[in-house]
């Protein structure tokens, strides 16, 4: 049962990105603009977020009334969703999982030993504005062991544009060497690098994400 759902997990990995790359060979065929590369799919994963606090805001690191602010070193990670023509996506809904600075979700599934931090939101919804623009304020993931080895610091994305949903996991380019050892990343081929948060300024991650028709 559980190297089913490992199989299942790897297949959809690479079948995402498969499309994603026919997808966009034939959009650079019709057009004579060289249009972005589109961001690589990814596997929802096990923790997406059923039961959810009341807060569901930008900054995961707050939560309304709790004395102290979330364990572990607080990173913003901004950018834009756009199309692959470069077109801001204006009103696109993001959702954000992931887990805490010690590798474990607020997730009934999750059986890892690592405690749960109660003063972290763990998940937020939030929307583009006119320039497709988006920020959140969080704590930088813990890489843990998972049934398919070792995951390396990500953060789930589910987005939603005007005509399309793209399921997605963001990895951090200072990671390098975890990221190369993660088997959904390594997966993930000459399509990795739409996936990677560039390291702007410390603590400041910048990571557009391009989908198909927005």
């Amino acid at each position: 049962m559980q190297n089913d759902r490992i199989d299942g997990m790897t297949r959809r990995a690479f079948a995402g990105s498969a499309l994603a790359a026919a997808a966009a060979m034939a959009s650079g065929a019709k057009g004579a603009e060289t249009p972005l590369r589109p961001t690589a799919f990814g596997d929802l994963g096990p923790f997406y977020p059923i039961e959810r606090l009341a807060e569901e805001d930008a900054d995961l690191t707050w939560i309304k009334g709790h004395a102290k602010r979330a364990s572990g070193d607080v990173i913003e990670v901004s950018g834009r969703v756009l199309d692959r023509h470069g077109n801001p996506v204006r009103g696109a809904i993001l959702e954000v999982w992931q887990a805490n600075s010690l590798g474990r979700y607020a997730h009934a599934n999750d059986i890892a030993k690592a405690p749960l931090d109660p003063d972290f939101q763990g998940y937020a919804r939030i929307r583009t504005g006119a320039g497709g623009d988006w920020r959140i304020t969080t704590i930088k993931p813990a890489a843990y062991d998972s049934p398919i080895g070792r995951r390396t610091p990500h953060i789930h994305f589910d987005v939603h544009g005007k005509s399309q949903r793209l399921i997605t996991q963001m990895y951090f380019s200072d990671d390098a060497a975890t990221n190369a050892a993660d088997m959904l990343y390594k997966g993930l081929g000459d399509w990795a690098d739409t996936a990677l948060a560039k390291l702007d300024t410390p603590a400041k991650y910048r990571w557009d994400v391009v989908m198909m028709d927005g």
